[in-house]
């Protein structure tokens, strides 16, 4: 694990309550391993910087779509501060490497798992938050979570965007094909191919199916944008 110091430059506060850190980063599996000096595990603190996420990503939505309707800033949000979202914004920072596990919790591939490092995530929000009030957790998340947010909106959103291009595009089909699965049972990797009428055109990889499928259609949203770019109209796929 990379020392606390390390992490705080990184994220640009120095902690008056160091402790409130390291909690942050101690998942209940390490906590409970220790027999003396127990840690506090982060779960409190996930709970309140959940809430104090929710409240400055509200905010920032609220201001920037004035016109917007309800239902719909409530899905945007959504898809901003979802699991996938906060553990990618996290791997940014090399979060997971500062995570406190317990030796079962390591040996069954924790550390790179979504729910973890998101949760990670919201508790160090909240740690910013006790230690530094709403300023510095508004800062924080302004600068690691809501940052480059097109991409971030268009990378987690990326199947429902492309299956809404596909549809504007006459008489072509798109399709996911699982090629492979790589690794142990325990930290496996789906191999997925995105294909518009049965050809590839992009490639995911991911720890879900799920996730392999979203990566691959990022691809084919950058092919079909770049393609938009240099014809200046939609391309359109024929059978092969």
């Amino acid at each position: 694990m990379h020392n606390l110091e390390e992490l705080e430059k990184k994220i640009g506060y120095i902690f008056q309550d160091k402790m409130l850190l390291k909690q942050a980063l101690t998942h209940s599996s390490f906590a409970n391993e220790q027999k003396i000096n127990r840690y506090g595990n982060y779960e409190r603190l996930e709970f309140l910087g959940d809430a104090v996420l929710e409240l400055v990503s509200s905010d920032f939505l609220f201001h920037e779509n004035p016109d917007m309707p309800e239902g719909k800033l409530t899905r945007l949000r959504s898809s901003m501060v979802c699991e996938p979202a906060l553990a990618y914004c996290a791997r940014d920072l090399e979060l997971e490497t500062y995570i406190l596990l317990g030796r079962g919790e390591e040996g069954t591939g924790g550390r790179k798992r979504d729910s973890i490092i998101s949760d990670v995530m919201e508790a160090v929000i909240g740690a910013l938050y006790l230690d530094g009030g709403l300023p510095a957790a508004h800062r924080f998340i302004h600068r690691f979570v809501l940052s480059d947010l097109e991409n971030k909106i268009l990378f987690y959103d990326s199947k429902s965007i492309l299956q809404e291009m596909v549809q504007a595009m006459p008489g072509t089909q798109l399709s996911y094909e699982l090629t492979g699965e790589e690794g142990p049972e325990h930290d496996k990797q789906f191999l997925v191919e995105a294909r518009l009428n049965g050809k590839t055109e992009g490639r995911g990889r991911g720890r879900s199916k799920k996730a392999a499928e979203q990566q691959a259609a990022y691809q084919v949203i950058l092919m079909l944008r770049k393609k938009t770019e240099t014809t200046g109209q939609e391309h359109v796929f024929k059978e092969h």
